[in-house]
Parts: C-alpha cells; sequence; structure tokens
C-alpha cells in the first residue's frame, strides 16, 4: 500500500489536497517554483514534496503579499 501514497499526482489531484485552482497551480509553478515535474504535456507532483513546499513558505513571498 506504500507505493500507492508515493504515487505521482496529477494537477486535478493537487489541487483538490491543496484545496487551489488549478490557474493558481500554474501560477505557483512558474513564480514561485513549487516542486512540479513535467511529463510530455502534463504536470506531475508528489505529495511529499509540494507538502513540504508549503510549510516552507513556499509560495508566500513579499511580491505574493502585495496582490492580498
Amino acid at each position: 500500500m506504500a507505493e500507492m501514497e508515493d504515487r505521482w499526482l496529477s494537477v486535478d489531484e493537487i489541487c483538490k489536497h491543496l484545496g487551489i485552482s488549478s490557474d493558481t497551480v500554474y501560477r505557483w509553478i512558474d513564480r514561485f517554483s513549487m516542486p512540479a515535474h513535467r511529463m510530455g504535456r502534463l504536470w506531475k507532483f508528489k505529495k511529499d514534496e509540494v507538502d513540504e513546499w508549503v510549510k516552507a513558505g513556499g509560495a508566500t513571498t513579499p511580491e505574493n503579499n502585495k496582490t492580498r
């Protein structure tokens, strides 16, 4: 079962996991180096990598806070 928990997640799956839109995911990949891996035309994510990035404040920068 550990194999299934360590699988690659799609954009839709990572959106549901984080509670954000796909537009936000693509913006975070581009502007904030969200950990994502391009596989052909698709973006894939490791849940643990994304969770660590979020905990480290990955999308929280002074530039990001100005837009609020």
